[in-house]
């Protein structure tokens, strides 16, 4: 009898990926396959080595931009937590595909490579950099609040094995009610509970106002959700009364926080997110007032009730794919408590089941019970999470980095060429070849002070490094002079707003204090 072979088919690289030609030449450089034969005879010892050549491919297939950026040579991953979950997910997806029309023969090395996979995908939350660990603080929960939520949800279709906690100084989320593995729905929520522009159609606001120019369905939501909180009747009544009273986000930063962000990126940043709410506010309602008196009434849409209704979605609204394919601006009724994490549980969702007419969320790596599960909002470095959402990630966040713009090198001012830094303790290479830092950086700075009569010797290209590193140095050098020396124990007596400003000042002195140590150490190496 003939032995058979098993094939393992990843999807090749999408020609409409804005990444494709970068990853491509990752691919071809490297050597890469995307279809697998498995001779059913394999040892396990060899069912791991054709393990290891799948997971490179799909490493590749699920890097992001920032993940291309800092690739270095004869890196084959992990990348970030987050690529990791998706790679193994892909594969578990395709082993399971082909389970279902095994043969008896193909039966066990199927099962033995998916048994490496789930042990991987155990493995990668096992990283303390990577897992926020929150503490639950027993003495708030199980309140009255909390359990008229989930009853109300429950009771309007709502399927959870998930139960809500409160957490020391991070306010609530969920928690497994029993064990959750990989593949099982830890939340459902039926469309009928889903809020988004569908429910303000055909109501007296929406005909009054869906014509204006400046109007979008997003801002009309918003203007919805206003008067919707405080209607007595409303459907979602209960939902709006759990909410809570602030949202603690980077767009509620009083004066004496922006001030300690002074010297950061992201102090312009919320000067200008604040100054566009403002404007925005005081361009749409004095001519709401004015021309619809008797829906837009002043009592209600206040610029507080207005920063609230904004901070609101941008903390707690997810964007879904509905049946008839439209993506829209939502907010989901418990799904909200979900938190984010570098390394999450929910990696995957964000498209309404067309047989089911709900919205799942399955899990991507398993979940214990009694544990918090996390959910993606996205790769977001931190001073978007911060702006956005109130919070700093603990842990290395592998998208936390310093852009820098310099000009062509033809130069031409107008084109940019754009680089960027991130903490140099996540490069797996520190020796002379980019002592630590980014490889795309690196040879940007060699070629543009690299001069034409030089030659290729050793000691030109030491040259040529010195300056490349002390060229780094005079970037960041007087960054770090600029945010000055660290606030140590001040946070602990802090205001919570400038407590979150201080910790992300913290964040980039450590980032900046990191790229100055690798040039430092570059320099020394370079003396040898």
């Amino acid at each position: 009898m003939a032995q058979e072979d098993l094939r393992i088919c990843l999807p090749p690289l999408a020609q409409d990926d804005q990444f494709y030609t970068e990853k491509k030449r990752l691919s071809d450089s490297r050597g890469l396959r995307y279809e697998f034969m498995l001779p059913v005879s394999l040892s396990s010892d060899e069912i791991t080595k054709v393990f290891n050549q799948i997971i490179h491919t799909a490493r590749l297939i699920h890097m992001d931009e920032i993940e291309l950026y800092f690739v270095e040579d004869e890196e084959f991953g992990p990348f970030s937590p987050r690529n990791e979950i998706g790679s193994l997910n892909l594969i578990l997806r395709k082993i399971d595909c082909l389970l279902r029309t095994a043969s008896q023969q193909a039966i066990q090395v199927l099962q033995d490579l998916r048994s490496i996979t789930l042990l991987k995908l155990s493995s990668v939350g096992t990283n303390s950099e990577a897992v926020d660990q929150m503490v639950i603080d027993e003495s708030l929960n199980n309140t009255e609040e909390d359990n008229i939520l989930l009853t109300w949800a429950e009771n309007n279709g709502v399927r959870s094995r998930l139960n809500i906690a409160r957490f020391k100084g991070a306010g609530r989320g969920l928690i497994a009610s029993d064990d959750l593995s990989v593949g099982d729905v830890a939340l459902e929520i039926p469309e009928s509970l889903i809020i988004s522009e569908d429910l303000i159609v055909g109501s007296d606001m929406y005909n009054a106002i869906k014509d204006l120019e400046i109007m979008t369905s997003d801002t009309m939501l918003t203007l919805w959700t206003m008067q919707e909180r405080f209607k007595p009747d409303s459907k979602f009544k209960i939902y709006f009364d759990t909410l809570s009273d602030n949202f603690f986000t980077g767009l509620s930063f009083g004066i004496e926080a922006l001030a300690a962000l002074e010297g950061t990126l992201l102090f312009e940043e919320l000067m200008q997110y604040k100054e566009h709410l403002r404007q925005q506010y005081d361009m749409l309602f004095p001519m709401l007032f004015s021309d619809y008196p008797d829906i837009f009434k002043k009592e209600i849409y206040t610029w507080d009730r207005f920063l609230w209704a904004c901070e609101l979605f941008y903390s707690n609204s997810m964007k879904v794919v509905f049946t008839d394919g439209k993506l829209k601006t939502c907010l989901l009724p418990v799904a909200g408590l979900l938190n984010h994490s570098l390394c999450p549980h929910i990696l995957h969702y964000g498209r309404v089941d067309p047989t089911t007419r709900s919205l799942k969320f399955p899990l991507s790596r398993p979940c214990e019970r009694g544990q918090q599960c996390y959910l993606s909002y996205g790769s977001y470095s931190s001073s978007h999470l911060l702006t956005f959402y109130g919070f700093i990630p603990k842990g290395y966040n592998y998208y936390d980095f310093i852009p820098l713009d310099f000009d062509a090198a033809d130069g031409d001012s107008s084109a940019k060429s754009q680089h960027m830094v991130r903490r140099t303790q996540l490069s797996k290479s520190n020796g002379s070849h980019t002592y630590g830092l980014p490889y795309k950086l690196i040879v940007h700075l060699r070629n543009a002070l690299s001069c034409a009569d030089l030659t290729d010797s050793a000691s030109d290209g030491k040259e040529t490094d010195r300056e490349v590193l002390e060229a780094i140095l005079s970037i960041f050098n007087p960054m770090l002079e600029e945010l000055g020396p660290s606030d140590g124990p001040a946070w602990e007596s802090s205001s919570w707003d400038v407590k979150l400003a201080l910790e992300f000042k913290e964040l980039q002195r450590i980032i900046i204090s990191s790229v100055v140590a690798s040039c430092n150490s570059g320099l020394e190496l370079l003396q040898l």
